[in-house]
């Protein structure tokens, strides 16, 4: 099946030509989400980072969202006197190909001045992007991220298996499907391993759990809501083989971490938890940091599967809400797009829905919208982590 897509100049293709206003300091977050305000409707999203604090990960993270395929044009918008390093980012974008600007309010004059200039370039970058033409990209072009938020008992029954076959089905087509939340997977780690392409991977993969698990142990706290036993789980255990779920069969391919972007097609693990001692709280406080994470991946779009019912969406990449509880989809059907619990009313098989997630994730590719896209959701959230490099055995040649 050929899709459309928008070429970047690295080669790799976008199914959005989205503008992106990048705030580098929360004190320039206001005047950000001003300057988007009158392109809403337009493909205008706000990202940014809130602390004042260099940190390298959050640097890195900016980077790869503002050249992330999906993108077509950025503005930043500094208040002047943050850690954060605007002019590498400038350059990193500029030397992507895509139009850049940075907008420094204390330079500009304030709040007003760098609000109409920030509006001028929008409008200028947002004409010139839609008269932008497309071009043929093959499925195995597409990263396809997925995470699970709002578990309840149906989540591991119907939604993450129905994912982990639209999972199957797309690897076999050669895309590059990444599955994480590797403090959710506690228990599953020995399984999972056994499908990695080599054995050194496997002790990766093992190995991240295991460093999950501490971190959740140090903080005292797993990855465990409260909300997730009033839905009917028991245990972190019933939990994490749900979540586990959503990885589908196919071998994995490699392990990665926030900001790397798979070379191959195939299947790969996120891992997410900081590495080093414990430093700066909760590994992701809550599902839009790890949907981020995905997008730095690379991910033009994530399948979010929900048993209980959530309504985010996300910048830059769109977002697949999958229902795994009927109750819930009939309830808030207005957020969904798909109703896995009609595999619980024994209305469909795991097959089927696995197949219509698939042919949905294709679709956005051919200009069909997500339901959190028609509804404006744009959630955002980045935080401080602290990462070492992957090492060789993270990606295999074979």
């Amino acid at each position: 099946m050929t899709l459309n897509g928008y070429l970047r100049q690295d080669g790799r293709k976008g199914i959005r030509n989205t503008v992106v206003v990048g705030y580098l300091v929360e004190c320039a977050h206001h005047v950000a989400r001003e300057i988007a305000i009158p392109f809403r409707e337009n493909d205008v999203h706000v990202i940014g980072f809130p602390g004042c604090y260099p940190n390298s990960y959050a640097e890195q993270m900016m980077e790869r969202l503002c050249t992330h395929p999906n993108v077509g044009a950025v503005l930043l918008v500094s208040l002047g006197c943050e850690s954060f390093n605007k002019y590498r980012l400038e350059h990193t974008v500029r030397e992507s190909g895509r139009p850049v600007r940075t907008i420094v309010i204390q330079a500009t004059g304030g709040t007003r001045k760098s609000i109409a200039e920030g509006r001028a370039f929008i409008a200028e970058q947002r004409a010139a992007l839609d008269a932008m033409a497309t071009v043929p990209m093959a499925v195995g072009e597409l990263i396809v991220g997925t995470v699970c938020g709002g578990s309840d008992g149906t989540s591991g029954i119907t939604g993450n298996p129905a994912a982990g076959r639209a999972f199957d089905m797309l690897v076999a087509d050669g895309a590059a499907c990444i599955f994480e939340e590797t403090g959710e997977l506690i228990g599953c780690e020995h399984i999972m391993a056994s499908r990695a392409i080599t054995p050194e991977l496997g002790r990766v993969l093992e190995a991240s759990v295991a460093k999950a698990a501490r971190y959740y142990a140090t903080l005292g706290y797993g990855s465990f809501a409260a909300g997730n036993a009033e839905g009917g789980l028991s245990t972190i255990e019933e939990k994490s083989m749900g979540a586990y779920a959503k990885s589908g069969a196919s071998p994995i391919s490699g392990l990665i971490k926030p900001g790397d972007i798979p070379p191959r097609g195939g299947l790969y693990l996120l891992d997410v938890v900081p590495d080093g001692e414990v430093r700066f709280g909760f590994p992701n406080i809550n599902d839009n940091a790890e949907i981020a994470e995905l997008i730095a991946c690379g991910s033009h779009a994530i399948l979010f599967v929900t048993g209980r019912g959530s309504v985010v969406g996300s910048a830059i990449s769109p977002v697949v809400k999958i229902c795994a509880n009927p109750e819930t989809y009939r309830r808030m059907e207005d957020d969904m797009d798909i109703d896995a619990g009609r595999i619980l009313e024994g209305k469909a098989t795991l097959d089927q829905v696995g197949r219509e997630i698939r042919d949905l994730v294709l679709g956005l590719a051919d200009g069909k919208r997500t339901k959190s896209e028609e509804l404006g959701h744009q959630e955002f959230i980045l935080t401080y982590k602290s990462f070492e490099p992957i090492g060789p055995a993270c990606l295999p040649a074979a």
